[in-house]
Order: C-alpha cells, then sequence, then structure tokens
C-alpha cells in the first residue's frame, strides 16, 4: 500500500546568535537591559508535511529530531514535558486545525548546547512553519513572544529574551528592555564593506563540548535577586551594549572587539566560572595572532562556544583557526554566515514535497540587516 501524499509541505529556517553583547541583562532578575546580537547560519530547518487525518487518534502528530535520531507521537491538545517537551508545547501553542495530521522533521547542523540560542532557533522554526498553516499569520515579533512564552511559563524554565528575537528578527539586533519581557528591538544597519568584513572576521569557536549549565548560573541569580554588587556589573554590561552598537553604526570594528572584550570580563566579575579555562585558552590564542575581540556566547560555563573578532590579515586568521584546531578536545571554529533575515516559512508543492526547490513560495516574516 503506497505511503499517503501530503496536501501541504512546508518548511522553515530560524537563524543562531552569536556574540550577544549585553546577556545576563535581558531577564527577569535584571528586569531591565541591553543586548546587541548577531543573527547567523547555518540554525536550524524544520519541514512540516500535513495530511488528511484519518480516525480519532488524538496523537496525530509526529516528532523526527533528526539530530538525536528520535521520532515520537504527540496530541497537540495535549502536550507533555517528555520527551521534548519544548517540540510539544511549540505544537500545542499553534496547533494544527482537527482536520490535518503533521509529519514534522526539525534539523540543526550546529552541536547542540553551543549557546548560541539553538532551542529559541528550533521553538522559533517551528512555530514559523506551523503559522503557515494559520488563516491569519503572526508577525515576527508575535513568534518571539510566543517562543519566549513556551520555555518560561509552560516549562519553567530561565530563558532571557534576546535569544528568540535573534531568530525571529535575524540581522544584527539592538534590544532596548524597559521591563521584563516588553523589549523595544531596532535593526543595525552596517554599510556592505563592514557588513563583508564583519561576516569574514566573526568567528563562532565550539568548545568541543556542549554547555554544562551547573550550579554557578542559580549562585549569580541568588546574588542578583539579593542586591549585590553583581547589580553594577549588569549595568555596565548595558553601557558595553551601547558602546558595541556605537562602534558598528561607526564602521569601527576595532572598538565593536573592545566591546567584546569589555563584555567577557563583565561575565568574569558575575562569577569566575563563567569564563572556563578552555574559553581562556582560546582566547589566548586569538589575542597572540592579533585578534581584535572574544567573548563567551551565552551565560558562559564550561563547554559552549565563544565568538572572536578575527585578525584583518587572511594569513593571521587562517593560522589562528589552525591554531584553535590543535588546542585540542574538540575545540574548533564552525562555519557560519551573517543571517540577513530572520525566521522564514514557505509552502513547496505537495506533488513535489521531496524538493525544496520547487514551485516556492515564500513567506518572509523576518527583518533586513
Amino acid at each position: 500500500m503506497a505511503a499517503p501524499r501530503p496536501i501541504r509541505v512546508i518548511h522553515a529556517r530560524a537563524p543562531i546568535r552569536i556574540n550577544d553583547i549585553g546577556a545576563w541583562t535581558d531577564t527577569w532578575f535584571a528586569g531591565r537591559g541591553k543586548v546587541l546580537n548577531v543573527a547567523v547560519l547555518p540554525g536550524v530547518e524544520a519541514q512540516i508535511a500535513a495530511f488528511p487525518r484519518r480516525g480519532r487518534d488524538g496523537a496525530r502528530v509526529t516528532v523526527h529530531v533528526e539530530n538525536y535520531e528520535e521520532t515520537f507521537r504527540m496530541d497537540p491538545g495535549r502536550p507533555a514535558t517528555e520527551p521534548h517537551g519544548l517540540l510539544q508545547f511549540a505544537v500545542g501553542s499553534l496547533p494544527p486545525g482537527p482536520e490535518l495530521a503533521l509529519d514534522i522533521r526539525l534539523h540543526s547542523s550546529v552541536p547542540a548546547g553551543i549557546s548560541t540560542g539553538t532551542s529559541a532557533a528550533v521553538c522559533v522554526a517551528l512555530l514559523g512553519g506551523l503559522n503557515v498553516l494559520r488563516p491569519r499569520p503572526l508577525a515576527w515579533a508575535e513568534l518571539a513572544r510566543l517562543a519566549h512564552r513556551v520555555e518560561t511559563d509552560k516549562l519553567g524554565q530561565q530563558s532571557g529574551i534576546q535569544d528568540q528575537i535573534a531568530a525571529a528578527h535575524g540581522g544584527i539586533s539592538y534590544i532596548e528592555m524597559a521591563r521584563y519581557p516588553e523589549a523595544r528591538v531596532s535593526a543595525v544597519r552596517v554599510g556592505p564593506e563592514i557588513r563583508s568584513e564583519l561576516d569574514r572576521r566573526l568567528c563562532l569557536v565550539y568548545m568541543g563540548a556542549p554547555h554544562r549549565s551547573t550550579d554557578m548560573h542559580e549562585r549569580v541569580i541568588a546574588e542578583l535577586e539579593a542586591g549585590g554588587p553583581q547589580l553594577n556589573v549588569l549595568r555596565r554590561l548595558t553601557e558595553v551594549a551601547a558602546a558595541a552598537r556605537r562602534a558598528l553604526a561607526w564602521g569601527d570594528l576595532e572598538a565593536y572587539g573592545e566591546a567584546m572584550i569589555r563584555n567577557n570580563e563583565c561575565q568574569r566579575a558575575l562569577y569566575a566560572g563563567l569564563i572556563s579555562a578552555e574559553a581562556d585558552a582560546a582566547a589566548d590564542v586569538a589575542r597572540r595572532h592579533g585578534a581584535s575581540g572574544w567573548k563567551v556566547n551565552g551565560a558562559g560555563g564550561r563547554g559552549g562556544s565563544l565568538a572572536i573578532l578575527a585578525p584583518g590579515d587572511d594569513g593571521l586568521r587562517r593560522r589562528m583557526i589552525a591554531a584553535l584546531a590543535a588546542l585540542g578536545r574538540g575545540i574548533r571554529v564552525l562555519p557560519t554566515s551573517l543571517a540577513s533575515r530572520g525566521v522564514q516559512a514557505w509552502e513547496s508543492s505537495a506533488k513535489d514535497w521531496r524538493s525544496r526547490l520547487s514551485n516556492l513560495t515564500k513567506l518572509d516574516l523576518g527583518g533586513p540587516l
């Protein structure tokens, strides 16, 4: 018996974010803050095949998590925390109509747990694909807010707002949060030459292991809640984010790199363990090869990743990349490119549903760089 053909096939993709200057200030415990981050590809891809629903089975959504080689079925009306609660509650937030059954595939080309907002990008890409099935699609800002609520309200996780905004908005985002979780988002526009230089020089360094969230993060949060001296560090982080934005607006990449280093030291001041020995070793390689800046991505800690603004000289940049790999332990530079747009979703012909190149009608939900 031939497999049924889908009646609609939707594809979506969302970028990840790196070099989040001002991170930690986009959280509930900061209350207000500023973050400048950069969206890059490769990010996360989602494919949703919609079929006519047969029978009354509630578990009418099948999800394939390709990076983990896992498949599960779920009822969109009754999402659960296991397995993959993030995915279940995302589907439950924008459920398909009762007449449809879905087959969903998710894939990311970057390793899991690299502190680049990948889980937020997964949620935004999935919501972006489900959004196409709606009679009236949501705008990118609404998708970002919905993805944030999935992590915080539905799953009870700690989450700032910047990751979801970067995945939905794309480009270089300047996020001003006057009161958590409300924010004003501005696209930082740079000239084509600066954009090309940033694309060439901004490196994502995988530290060889997934980010390990330990009790150090809870300690930082506890200190901040108690009104400890770290509150002054959060204020400095907002100043660094503003300085980084000015540097990019002026086309001054050296000043932008200096802001990265200042941010990294602010993270260390929040809690020394947020900058691991491996990150310091990678930063030392960058320094010795003339890099303009370096910064641990995300909250910091063991594993994860580092952003480096490589030297302008091509030879030095290539030697730096080789020296980073020579550190061993799986440390290496991952290829990336600036993502000028945020989440995108489009529908391909159901007759040629295995081809992502034919009969594409794009629904662009992002903004320009």
